[in-house]
């Protein structure tokens, strides 16, 4: 079971407690508070109602971080429902957006999740990239040692950090000549480290 995370409760909670998926969605687009976005957010998690899904994918991009990652926790509660919608959410301009949404995605941890996970590696905003190797960690699947790999180049010392601990966690042949390869041309220590531990 994922956990929701119950956010800060904001006035008037009672009200949206005792309200349905289009109302608390409405709440979620149009209320200028950020508690009561964030509140109705959660709530819609609980709910896990498949109406609640999209309304909470436009969340994603909400300008507040709280309501966004929010949105993120709600939508990986739901679970397998959300992940076409996410996937959708991966191809949206701002960057914040798809940054939560493979977020959700790495945890709601499908194998329908490993392709767009896959395609978010090539995003050209670092945090994603990273946030989808985090995802593609857990996930532990074949057909992303070779996106992986190239990952190992990454201008983004997090980003390759990741990467070596995503593949770590995948482990064999290929991953263990691709790591020694990597540590050779490897100037950060940190990373350096990481990939001696992935080795292991």
């Amino acid at each position: 079971m994922i956990e929701t995370n119950e956010p800060e409760k904001p006035e008037g909670a009672k009200e949206l407690e005792r309200m349905g998926v289009n109302e608390l969605a409405d709440a979620l687009h149009n209320n200028t508070d950020p508690l009561v976005r964030q509140y109705a957010a959660y709530l819609l998690g609980k709910a896990k109602n498949p109406r609640a899904i999209q309304p909470l994918v436009e969340a994603l991009g909400d300008f507040d971080k709280s309501v966004r990652e929010q949105a993120m926790l709600a939508l990986s509660s739901i679970g397998k429902a959300a992940i076409e919608p996410l996937t959708e959410a991966m191809k949206e301009p701002q960057w914040e957006t798809r940054y939560r949404a493979a977020e959700a995605l790495g945890k709601i941890a499908d194998e329908k999740a490993v392709k767009p996970l896959i395609q978010a590696l090539k995003d050209n905003r670092d945090h994603v990239r990273y946030m989808a190797a985090k995802g593609l960690r857990s996930l532990r699947h074949a057909d992303t040692i070779e996106p992986m790999v190239i990952l190992l180049n990454d201008e983004n010392k997090y980003v390759r950090m990741m990467a070596v601990r995503a593949l770590g966690a995948i482990g064999g042949k290929n991953v263990k000549t691709a790591l020694t390869k990597a540590l050779e041309s490897e100037n950060d220590e940190k990373v350096k480290e990481a990939i001696v531990e992935a080795m292991k």
